[in-house]
């Protein structure tokens, strides 16, 4: 079935149908073989990588991960500062573009498309990656924190 909603969505339909059949989210055959499940299986690895670091380097770690996060990169440059390189030399391009009837403009068109739509799904990937991190990161400190110190 096609669907519009993300796949943090799809995941939830699945647990809750296992949860009302009463089944343990590991059993079922249908969810271990979705993406989703090794998405939760490559979450677990980063938490227990973060679990052996002390809270120091986690710290620093989640520093980098913010920047990253917060960071505006190079593909979202390129998607707002190549349309307006394009409209300063648009004359130029037109008549480079159009001249003599060329289907030249169609290619123009479809590679930066392609280059385009790719870029900006990377980049918002990225970024979604960012974000489990610093969450798993803020985690394990706010735990560590509600530690008792020994003596």
């Amino acid at each position: 079935m096609f669907s519009l909603r993300g796949d943090a969505h799809k995941v939830y339909l699945k647990l809750k149908k296992a949860a009302h059949q009463h089944q343990n989210a590991e059993e079922i055959d249908e969810l271990a073989e979705i993406e989703e499940i090794d998405e939760l299986a490559e979450i677990e690895e980063i938490l227990q990588l973060y679990l052996t670091l002390d809270s120091a380097t986690l710290r620093k770690v989640y520093y980098r991960m913010t920047k990253e996060k917060n960071g505006s990169g190079v593909i979202p440059i390129l998607v707002s500062a190549l349309p307006w390189l394009f409209f300063l030399f648009s004359q130029r391009l037109q008549q480079f573009l159009f001249k003599d009837g060329s289907w030249l403009w169609i290619i123009f068109v479809v590679l930066y498309v392609f280059i385009l739509i790719p870029s900006v799904f990377l980049h918002f990937h990225e970024q979604s990656w960012a974000s489990v991190h610093i969450e798993i990161i803020q985690d394990i400190l706010k735990d560590r924190e509600k530690e008792p110190k020994p003596l």
